[in-house]
């Protein structure tokens, strides 16, 4: 199976080059720079150098966050006809050599990195995606009195492999999200879609976070939406 590694990296010049380097032992890497202003453009043309056929930089001159970087991923990745795309940290927050655990895994449209074991993570972080994992799992049931829907235990990782045919549909779909709710609206894409989800436990290291509370408020947005159309209280999207 044909694998796309897909990184999204906004001023990472301490760790591209290792989360590049790491990936690329075992599959094709696409790196989105979003409008970086320190030195990740220039260490990606050097490593682009070296990987020829096997490193893709896509340069934003202006910020569009997760969902940008990973869609025109998505849509390099259709272009390219991958069978997987897996999305990863640009900040070595995801382990570069759990890549072969995805790229062998069984079939299933969304693998899910599952955060089961961490380092170094705040409380907050721990309540936050607790409670987004409830939310979202909620929001995902199909039925009103179903409060625990399908059972994922962590809804917000960014450590995940998608199937090829959600990666078409990604790429293509009008896009609600604008940072890290990108990964809830992904969620949802696929099982309101039908598709089939599993998890994988990974380790997941907190290193430093765009995380904030515009961020949080964004996604808490972006689950109040679900659930109101989940309650018939707003149309159905797109």
């Amino acid at each position: 199976m044909k694998t796309l590694v897909l990184i999204p990296a906004y001023n990472e010049e301490s760790t591209i080059e290792q989360v590049v380097r790491g990936a690329i032992q075992y599959a094709d890497v696409s790196v989105t720079d979003d409008a970086s202003k320190d030195a990740t453009p220039e260490i990606l043309k050097n490593l682009q150098s070296e990987f020829p056929n096997r490193l893709f930089v896509i340069r934003h001159e202006k910020n569009t966050h997760i969902p940008g970087g990973i869609q025109d991923g998505m849509k390099l990745a259709v272009e390219k006809n991958y069978d997987w795309v897996i999305t990863m940290d640009a900040g070595m927050s995801h382990d570069p050599d759990r890549l072969p655990d995805f790229i062998q895994h069984e079939f299933c449209d969304l693998l899910i990195g599952s955060r089961s074991e961490t380092v170094n993570v705040p409380l907050y972080r721990k309540c936050i995606s607790f409670l987004a994992a409830r939310v979202m799992n909620y929001c995902l049931s199909k039925g009103i009195l179903d409060l625990f829907g399908p059972g994922i235990k962590d809804c917000t990782s960014g450590y995940r492999r998608y199937s090829k045919e959600y990666v078409k549909k990604i790429a293509s779909y009008p896009l609600e999200s604008i940072a890290f709710d990108f990964h809830m609206e992904a969620l949802s894409i696929v099982s309101l879609g039908g598709g089939s989800i599993k998890e994988l436990p990974i380790k997941y290291v907190f290193s430093n976070s765009s995380f904030n509370r515009k961020v949080l408020k964004l996604a808490t947005d972006f689950a109040k939406k679900l659930l109101l159309r989940k309650l018939h209280l707003l149309p159905k999207y797109p």
